[in-house]
């Protein structure tokens, strides 16, 4: 291992969590992989910036344990923690909108990260277009902390994603336009990351240096 473990933000965690998760970034064999899961999605939806880094040290032990035995019980332990997430997830972010978000970007994270031969986890991508829908429903769209996730994840993943299934991109774009177009109240900066998002898609997910001016110079003042 070249990283060293402060490279995967395991600092945060209590002394034994971090024992563990060193272990498993190492020998994932000796541990308890579904103890190793647990803990790093608990730490995922409650640390905001842990959940954005957290798809590397899962990407770092399910390649380990696949290296050492050819094994995926690290990879069916996590995505049977995020089922379980996923199906509750409208009283999530009714309870603490926080956690939403932050179980909204680390599945992003988590798609974004885990391949399998070189593609994006099928399992994932429904899920994860679910969660985008939400945020781009009128009662999210009023909230500047889901559009900002939205906007973030769409940047990250948004050129995955329309790959694996380009009808449910452009039904999740149809949603942010409506938003942008009819939706009264819309806070000035929410309205602008939709419009930047809409351009950034329309551009094939590139954002022209021009575009990319005007943008980011009207979100720094």
């Amino acid at each position: 291992m070249e990283n060293s473990s402060d490279d995967y933000r395991i600092q945060s965690f209590d002394p034994d969590s971090q024992i563990l998760l060193k272990t498993a970034l190492k020998d994932p064999s000796s541990v308890n992989l579904e103890v190793v899961s647990n803990i790093i999605v608990d730490q995922s939806l409650k640390d905001a910036a842990f959940c954005k880094e957290s798809g590397r040290i899962c990407y770092t032990i399910v390649q380990a344990e696949a290296n050492q035995n050819g094994g995926n019980v690290f990879r069916k332990h996590l995505l049977n923690r995020l089922q379980q997430e996923f199906n509750p997830r409208e009283e999530t972010r009714t309870r603490s909108l926080q956690e939403w978000v932050c179980f909204v970007t680390f599945i992003c994270n988590i798609f974004d990260y885990l391949k399998v031969n070189n593609m994006p986890m099928v399992a994932l991508v429904h899920p994860v277009y679910d969660c985008l829908m939400r945020l781009a429903q009128p009662d999210a769209l009023m909230n500047e902390e889901e559009v900002d996730c939205l906007v973030l994840q769409l940047h990250r993943i948004g050129e995955q994603l329309e790959k694996a299934n380009s009808q449910r991109m452009d039904e999740l774009f149809f949603l942010l336009r409506d938003g942008f177009l009819l939706q009264d109240g819309l806070a000035s900066m929410a309205r602008l990351l939709l419009l930047e998002i809409l351009e950034f898609r329309a551009g094939g997910w590139v954002l022209s240096n021009t575009a990319h001016k005007y943008y980011y110079s009207e979100i720094a003042d």
